[in-house]
């Protein structure tokens, strides 16, 4: 695989530092590190504490058209019993339980050691796939082999006329945001190239997620899908949005959209992500633009009672600069994304950020070099 052999040196200090985590055996005696014959695909669901919403999201892929595929459930330390007798039915299930909250990033990739497949797709446990959500993107996959990561099209679980997301963007002064966000369903773009999907619901090729390390777990929750996203465009990689693979999507249902856990998570990791991954000839010039956002953000998040969740996400984030520091370095010296080609990828509209518009560009055919590495 094009990534992998790039990547080929840092695989065994990834999976060495994150450690095995205290998992159990599946359901069915076995041990987490056997696996039955290779699934095409394998759904990964973290949960946490999700109520009758993890029964809703294993009912509806079991209705699923496309049927090559496995569930890996992993649970993070639940209280409610949620990951408890669930109805399988035919579907390849295992859960397998932590002894406590590893987050959404470290879950992941927990379960994904243990996918077996050539792709994995990441599904939250509050996104209820339609039955034609898998073969959607594995027809996308089909038709962009060239390809490595695809995103669903996210509809309002609350008010289906309305979208969730189609695609995550990202502006050249540091902020992400779903492409869609609110705007009438009927208004969905096109089939294109997003720059990030959306982990709520996406598809990775194994070989490539694996070859960037997975999900940076030092993030815990939000954000990792946009750094992951990052990641795999300064590698050279390209992300699709397919809006044929639609999902009902809730939207941090468990934590809460507006609660102070989710405004320190997301503004931490915004930062992270910026300094990690923006390469110096936009970082440094856009700098200025991105510190006035920061104190815009403040006061924003000041008048509806976040302001002090807001204020210590941008402490810890600086307190950790030397380590954010260390993993830019080590980003920045693998890059492989040409300037123009990353440019392009970039939302540089301040217009669009305030609309919460869908960035979504025209795929450009894969270059004849990567699709030789991939025969």
């Amino acid at each position: 695989m094009r990534l992998q052999s790039r990547f080929a040196g840092e695989l065994t200090t990834n999976a060495a530092a994150a450690g095995c985590g205290a998992l159990t055996a599946d359901d069915d005696g076995k041990a987490s590190g056997e696996k039955d014959m290779a699934r095409a695909v394998t759904v990964i669901i973290v949960n946490f504490n999700a109520g009758a919403r993890l029964a809703r999201v294993i009912a509806h892929l079991r209705a699923q058209v496309f049927q090559d595929f496995d569930v890996i459930v992993f649970d993070n330390a639940s209280s409610d019993g949620s990951a408890d007798g669930l109805e399988a039915g035919a579907l390849d299930l295992r859960v397998i339980k932590s002894a406590e909250n590893l987050g959404f990033a470290a879950g992941n990739n927990r379960a994904a050691r243990e996918a077996a497949g050539e792709w994995i797709a990441f599904l939250n446990p509050d996104a209820y796939p339609e039955p034609g959500w898998l073969a959607a993107l594995m027809n996308a996959a089909a038709r962009h082999p060239g390809v490595d990561a695809f995103g669903s099209l996210q509809i309002d679980a609350g008010d289906p006329a309305r979208l969730d997301g189609a695609g995550d963007a990202y502006h050249v002064f540091g902020l992400p945001w779903r492409g869609g966000f609110g705007w009438p369903a009927a208004l969905a773009p096109e089939e294109g190239e997003c720059f990030a999907p959306c982990a709520a619901a996406a598809l990775y090729r194994r070989a490539t997620f694996d070859a960037l390390g997975g999900f940076d777990e030092s993030f815990f929750c939000y954000g990792e899908d946009v750094d992951l996203g990052f990641r795999l465009r300064l590698a050279g990689g390209r992300a699709v949005e397919v809006p044929g693979a639609r999902v009902a999507h809730e939207g941090s249902g468990v934590t809460g959209r507006r609660s102070e856990f989710t405004t320190y998570h997301g503004h931490r990791n915004r930062i992270w992500t910026y300094f990690k991954n923006m390469p110096g000839a936009i970082l440094w010039p856009m700098l200025p633009f991105h510190l006035l956002t920061d104190v815009y953000l403040l006061l924003r998040l000041s008048a509806i009672g976040l302001g002090g969740a807001y204020l210590k996400a941008m402490r810890d984030a600086w307190k950790d600069r030397a380590r954010i520091f260390a993993e830019r370095r080590r980003i920045q010296a693998s890059r492989r994304v040409s300037f123009a080609d990353l440019a392009r990828a970039l939302s540089w509209s301040p217009f669009a950020v305030m609309q919460r518009a869908p960035v979504i560009r025209a795929v450009k055919p894969a270059p004849a070099a990567q699709m030789e590495a991939r025969v």
